[in-house]
């Protein structure tokens, strides 16, 4: 855990079970509503394994992407897994980019803000390194009113025990996340024509195997509590989200609702005399 994050990282292949999966597909509604322009530079803040910037450059007219992710393993992955020439991944904190002033046509972030304490200045510095004109977008999941798939293991735990209430509270609380949260900060921060929308995606799971599978890793918080138990707490808690998943029927694929805030606005141009 660090100033500029909360989210326990461990391993890129943890993390594309966990979330990796859904933000691909949330990359895709995230990009519909920042957009892409001919020529653009864009700056991915918090790329994660980079499925944004990967969706990014599906735009062959996008001349250039940096990604850059707090957690280095998760760039490795990255890293790994690019074969586009445009897009360069490379570690950094959002709250201290390395980059000049007005370096971006375009700063975008997914998934990213709702686990930097100091949202306000990572958004500070994602205006900061934007060209004059230029777009600044980012999306959190709804995590208190759209992630379904989250609050059944949440909720589950939270009625099992005190300290999984404690924690269920710190994550449906954190900044970034409430109806026009993201809207007041992009004002705040100066930005002119802002707008708020909601981006659902549908999470698919083939089973309950396939569910419960990345509280068993080590990446983001329902594993990281899900590590303190014993053994018996661990069977309680699996076999209680288990009737939650099932619902009464038979073991097999679910499909759930999962809704994203996002925010977009521009840097204000410059004065002319």
């Amino acid at each position: 855990m660090s100033h500029s994050s909360t989210f326990v990282a461990a391993d890129g292949d943890g993390y594309e079970l966990l979330m990796g999966r859904w933000s691909r597909r949330l990359a895709v509604r995230f990009v519909e509503f920042a957009g892409t322009a001919a020529g653009e530079r864009i700056l991915d803040v918090g790329c994660g394994t980079g499925h944004l910037a990967f969706t990014l450059a599906h735009d062959r007219r996008v001349a250039g992407i940096v990604g850059v992710d707090y957690a280095p393993i998760y760039v490795e992955h990255a890293k790994t897994h690019n074969a586009d020439p445009r897009i360069a991944f490379e570690a950094g904190d959002a709250c201290s980019l390395r980059f000049a002033d007005g370096t971006f046509d375009r700063v975008l972030s997914l998934l990213v803000l709702h686990f930097v304490p100091r949202a306000e200045q990572a958004i500070a510095e994602m205006r900061r390194v934007a060209k004059p004109g230029g777009v600044i977008a980012a999306a959190v999941w709804d995590v208190r009113g759209g992630f379904v798939a989250n609050r059944i293991f949440f909720d589950t735990a939270a009625a099992l025990d005190a300290r999984a209430n404690e924690r269920r509270a710190r994550n449906y609380t954190r900044p970034m996340t409430r109806p026009g949260e993201l809207a007041a900060a992009w004002q705040a921060a100066g930005l002119e024509d802002v707008c708020e929308a909601s981006l659902s995606i549908r999470m698919e799971f083939a089973s309950f195997a396939d569910y419960w599978a990345p509280y068993l890793g080590a990446d983001g918080p329902g594993a990281e509590y899900v590590a303190t138990l014993d053994s018996g707490a661990r069977e309680r808690l699996r076999d209680a989200v288990r009737d939650a998943y099932l619902d009464g029927e038979p073991d097999g694929a679910r499909s759930f609702a999962a809704s994203a805030w996002a925010v977009k606005g521009k840097v204000p141009g410059p004065i002319t005399p």
